[in-house]
């Protein structure tokens, strides 16, 4: 007889305790290291952001306050013409021509100058080329300049006779008796050379992506990159929104052509106009993922060690695991102090403590070396405009005295175009050396952007910083260049707290004393104090 034997219950596979741990472990680490990535991608993302929009907000700042001094000394210019022609009927047409070419060509402010009389009629034009004179006005922009007997600022519009866009300021022009005469108008061509582009038009921004533009009180583009756009209507921009309410700031905003950007804007009292320097995001996106892949690059071996070390001794190393996720997931976030490496009771986690503590020190001396190639500029290896601000903040925060020369090579234009890029490259890397060597030990010398350099000199007086200018000017004067010419340079001194107690307000100080150093030749050092310390070429 047959008999049926029952089965016995199913024998399952099971997973060893081996291998449940490993993988376990394996997947702490590789969560953790996740963690690190996203931790450090998050705060090098926030601190980019951060100090983009500060700098972009810094530079907006500064290129307001350089148009808004142009436009006092427009407006001025065209008021002390209008009070001299208020004697024009008795003036001959010539007479009328020479003062109006010489103050066009003095002052260099406009591209045109013209004198409408109060009935409309063009009556002095120059340049003559135009061939306005003795027609009357018909735009709309003229004649409510010339029916509001007041000054008066235009929108940008194009001239009915010359086709060209173009804004222009006039002056109302009185005789001597008050009979209103007409108006002394002045005119930007905004698609051609113009004082706008030629002071705005090579002016650095923080770096090769990042642009400017400026608009109107009513939200038109006075100038842009692209002078396509020059004139366009921005109006629908938040940023332009804002500028037209006369507010200043820093935001990340759309802008018409749909590119997030991160925008620093101001407003310009002179004028009612606004400029926003603006850094596309995709900067900071790939700067982010430049940073990660170098984390990657450089902790790639000291994780597959680790991953190694962790598959062999994953049985006897639970606790010391948990220690060393909480440290790892600590990095990015933190500063992280590491923990002096003590003998531990099992070799192989001994072992595992060390690599992991050895990856940690080398992401963390990584991330460290990435910080201070942000603070170093690449062509000369001077500190950069970061760093500048950094030291000017903490000195002013200790309440160092210090001294601050700006400077600036002379003509270096000229050496781009006539040399090339590479060669200027060069040179300024040779006036960086110059600049160092001539440099006492404790001064320290930072490229500002372009070929402007910033030297802060701490616990030194203003006649102290003066001699050290002297010191560098002198030596460049005489060095031999890259190039078969004579490189110069002009420099403005200014120093804290004496002549300002505000980095901003500082750097504008030795800025003033800089240009006023160009105005008067190239080639020297004035201080900001008073103007008076200058050398001749």
């Amino acid at each position: 007889m047959l008999t049926l034997r029952r089965a016995g219950p199913r024998r399952s596979k099971k997973l060893s305790f081996t291998s449940l741990l490993t993988g376990l472990v394996t997947l702490v680490v590789l969560l953790t290291s996740s963690i690190l990535l996203i931790g450090s991608y998050e705060s090098k993302k926030q601190s980019l952001m951060e100090t983009t929009l500060h700098l972009n907000y810094a530079s907006a700042n500064r290129m307001s306050k350089t148009m808004d001094s142009l436009f006092q000394s427009m407006r001025a210019s065209l008021e002390y013409n209008a009070a001299e022609l208020s004697g024009i009927d008795a003036m001959t047409p010539w007479q009328v021509d020479n003062s109006l070419e010489l103050m066009r060509k003095s002052s260099n402010f406009f591209n045109s100058i013209a004198v409408v009389g109060s009935t409309g009629l063009v009556r002095n034009v120059e340049p003559g080329a135009i061939g306005t004179a003795g027609k009357h006005i018909t735009s709309e922009a003229a004649t409510e300049a010339l029916s509001l007997e007041q000054p008066y600022l235009s929108a940008p519009y194009m001239t009915p006779n010359t086709k060209r866009l173009i804004v222009f300021m006039s002056q109302p022009v009185f005789g001597k008796t008050g009979t209103y005469l007409g108006i002394l108008s002045g005119t930007l061509y905004l698609q051609e050379n113009n004082v706008l582009s030629q002071i705005f038009g090579n002016n650095n921004v923080n770096d090769s992506s990042s642009y400017y533009y400026i608009v109107d009180s009513s939200g038109h583009l006075v100038y842009h990159p692209d002078k396509q756009l020059i004139g366009k209507d921005v109006s629908s921009n938040e940023v332009v929104q804002k500028l037209m309410k006369g507010q200043s700031g820093e935001q990340q905003v759309r802008n018409t052509l749909g590119t997030e950007v991160l925008a620093g804007y101001y407003s310009v009292p002179a004028n009612g106009w606004g400029i926003v320097v603006a850094s596309p995001i995709s900067i900071i996106h790939n700067q982010l993922m430049s940073h990660i892949r170098t984390i990657l690059a450089y902790s790639l071996l000291p994780f597959v060690i680790l991953l190694m070390g962790v598959i062999l001794v994953a049985r006897r190393l639970a606790r010391p695991f948990v220690s060393l996720a909480d440290l790892v997931s600590k990095v990015g976030k933190e500063k992280v102090v590491l923990p002096e490496v003590k003998p531990h009771w099992s070799r192989e986690a001994d072992l595992l403590t060390k690599a992991v503590l050895l990856a940690v020190a080398e992401i963390q001396k990584q991330t460290d070396t990435l910080t201070q190639e942000a603070a170093t500029d690449a062509l000369t290896g001077l500190k950069n405009r970061r760093s500048l601000e950094l030291t000017i903040n903490q000195w002013i925060a200790a309440g160092k005295p210090f001294s601050l020369i700006v400077l600036d090579v002379d003509k270096f234009k000229f050496v781009n175009d006539t040399y090339g890029h590479l060669t200027g490259d060069e040179v300024l890397k040779h006036v960086a050396g110059v600049i160092v060597s001539s440099l006492r030990p404790d001064d320290v010398c930072h490229r500002y952007g372009g070929e402007e350099f910033v030297i802060l000199l701490a616990r030194t007086k203003p006649d102290e910083a003066f001699n050290v200018a002297e010191r560098v000017r002198r030596a460049l004067e005489v060095s031999q260049m890259p190039i078969p010419a004579r490189v110069t340079a002009s420099q403005g001194i200014a120093h804290y707290p004496q002549h300002a107690s505000e980095p901003g307000l500082l750097l504008e100080k030795a800025d003033r004393a800089l240009y006023l150093a160009k105005s008067n030749g190239r080639n020297r050092t004035m201080s900001a104090e008073d103007g008076t310390i200058t050398r001749n070429a």
